[in-house]
């Protein structure tokens, strides 16, 4: 039985591994370093099956740690997000993971539960991993701090800070998404709107509150804060945010800072017998896949949620590569109607 020899070098080079395999071609270490880094436009055919093949039978694999110094690049991004349970985060990053497997990236993804700490640890430990950048969708404000100190490219996820050259922006505009949504209710017959979010002190969360508040007042609506629960991007911030809302103020409408927290609200609606378009009207923000078959279907502001990924780490590898770039590129949103309103 031919035993299979594994050929790692642990070491700075791939001297050893490629010695051996040039010993039993009976050709020069060069050749072979050819035929392995696919250089090899010089070589007969004959060579390459020959080498390629006592590469297969002796399992040599190259250092690409060693590989990686030299070109002081691992070709890895680290993505870190807040929660990849939330569907719109899992559409994130699988628009990142995507196109950088197309580009010849692998990512390292880091869930913080929400925990700002967890974050400015994670940018610590990928730096210390020598990831070539970072994409973060931050949890709160303040993570500046972390980042000050951070020497590689970082592209933010709806996040507005320029700390230095190497950070990007890939952005919506909640403002105007969430004023949209709200002036779409009021146009469809409600006056008394309720607002359901997060009360994360992160823009995003900050933005579609004013976009909600201008909506109103722009329409001759008095805001009222009684008419808003704050809590996290959870269904259950919407079911228990409907209970608090109904239980002090009277609604038709509701305006939910995500679709996690509008399939919440739906919930409760439903078990307090109310019907829903005809009594109360409901919008999401997102677009996340379960929101069209949830009953009644949801109407929701749609974010390019892939597309954010993908833009996100196109923007990062022409940081990575020094590459001119725009460094905040705004994605659009579209109003999606379906039978919630």
């Amino acid at each position: 039985m031919q035993t299979k020899h594994i050929l790692m070098n642990f070491g700075g080079s791939d001297n050893i591994g490629i010695k051996k395999i040039a010993e039993l071609a009976n050709v020069s270490i060069a050749t072979v370093s050819k035929v392995i880094n696919g250089k090899d436009e010089n070589i007969s055919e004959a060579t390459k099956n020959r080498i390629l093949k006592i590469v297969e039978e002796e399992g040599y694999i190259p250092n690409g740690v060693a590989k990686s110094l030299k070109m002081k690049r691992t070709k890895t991004i680290g993505v870190i997000v807040p929660d990849i349970m939330n569907m719109f985060y899992s559409e994130l990053v699988r628009g990142a993971e995507d196109i950088a497997e197309k580009m010849g990236y692998s990512i390292i993804i880091c869930n913080t539960d929400n925990n700002i700490l967890k974050e400015e640890k994670y940018i610590q430990i990928l730096q210390e991993k020598m990831v070539d950048g970072i994409i973060l969708a931050s949890t709160e404000n303040g993570f500046e701090k972390s980042l000050a100190k951070c020497t590689i490219p970082v592209v933010l996820v709806d996040r507005e800070i320029n700390l230095h050259e190497k950070v990007g922006r890939i952005l919506v505009n909640n403002e105007e998404s969430a004023f949209t949504a709200t002036d779409f209710l009021i146009k469809n017959g409600c006056k008394n709107i309720g607002f359901i979010s997060s009360g994360h002190n992160n823009k995003p969360s900050l933005d579609r509150l004013n976009g909600y508040i201008r909506g109103l007042r722009e329409n001759d609506i008095y805001f009222d804060k009684d008419k808003v629960y704050q809590n996290n991007y959870t269904i259950e911030t919407g079911y228990k945010g409907i209970n608090i809302l109904l239980d002090r103020t009277t609604l038709d409408g509701i305006f939910c800072g995500n679709d996690l927290i509008a399939i919440g609200a739906i919930k409760a609606i439903k078990e307090k017998n109310i019907i829903i378009p005809q009594q109360m009207k409901v919008i999401g923000f997102d677009d996340i896949l379960i929101s069209k078959y949830i009953e009644p279907p949801l109407t929701t502001m749609k974010q390019p949620t892939y597309k954010m990924g993908e833009e996100s780490v196109r923007m990062l590898i022409d940081l990575i590569c020094n590459k001119k770039v725009e460094k905040t590129i705004i994605l659009k949103t579209e109003l999606i109607r379906r039978l919630s309103v």
